[in-house]
């Protein structure tokens, strides 16, 4: 596969600290992720939820928090488009998603970086890529329209 992973990058018109919060506290994640998660986050522990993005409400949404290092790297571990619940997506290696975030003119920058996909199973692996690359794309934006920037 030509492409393992997906970055994209946001300069914000919030403080670090605002994005920080935006990310990492499981209320407003979900707020602009459109998911409703169970509990806080907390490194080292899988969190799960509910997706809440209309179409998709049926389905589980899990992630392994990996690192929290305040206000710099938020990141986590998943299965990219996960949406076939026939599917046992446990046995594959997931995929990790980081948010760093650096102190910009404006604000604040947000790199996002999805690495990994070379590990999906070849019969999903392009689309879980695109889906992913298009997703992201979504994101971005509504972190964005949520923080104000």
């Amino acid at each position: 596969m030509k492409n393992d992973r997906i970055e994209k990058r946001l300069e914000l018109k919030a403080p670090v600290s605002r994005v920080w919060k935006a990310l990492t506290d499981h209320e407003e994640f979900g707020q602009w992720f459109r998911v409703k998660a169970d509990k806080p986050f907390a490194p080292g522990e899988v969190a799960t939820g509910r997706v809440t993005y209309p179409g998709y409400e049926h389905l589980r949404w899990e992630v392994v928090v990996r690192q929290v290092e305040p206000e710099r790297v938020f990141s986590f571990t998943w299965h990219p488009y996960a949406v076939d619940q026939s599917v046992d997506y446990s046995k594959e290696e997931p995929t990790l998603v980081e948010f760093r975030l650096e102190p910009a003119d404006s604000g604040t920058l947000l790199t996002l970086t999805e690495s990994g996909f070379s590990k999906v199973p070849a019969s999903r692996r392009e689309q879980a890529f695109l889906r992913n690359e298009a997703g992201w794309a979504i994101q971005m934006e509504n972190i964005k329209a949520h923080v104000g920037g």
